[in-house]
């Protein structure tokens, strides 16, 4: 691996962290408010969701957020640079269609 790539690989990773990072914080708040909320005012909650319970629903909020933006933005990186280092045939997207008919079970 040329140490451009790996100077890439090692940007796109840490702008996937910094993404993952916040959108774990913002998932972190936006979890910790309504469940704090429902177990002070939500008699089922309180009886029945204990301090273990509310740290497990916000933690999972959490780290779902964190993967899932961390994931997007690996994937919309690694589309931009495989698109930048495409040949020109390629980078043509435009459907130009084979001019036959659609059969039958396709037509709108």
């Amino acid at each position: 691996m040329s140490t451009a790539s790996l100077d890439l690989a090692k940007r796109c990773s840490r702008e996937a962290t910094l993404a993952g990072a916040k959108a774990a914080a913002v998932a972190t708040i936006a979890s910790a408010i309504p469940t704090f909320a429902s177990v002070r005012m939500s008699p089922w909650a309180k009886a029945n969701i204990n301090p273990t319970g509310q740290a497990l629903i916000i933690s999972t909020v959490a780290g779902m957020a964190y993967f899932i933006a961390a994931d997007k933005k690996i994937l919309s990186l690694a589309r931009r640079h495989s698109y930048e280092n495409a040949p020109e045939h390629l980078k043509n997207t435009s459907y130009q269609g084979t001019g036959r008919p659609h059969p039958a079970f396709f037509r709108p």
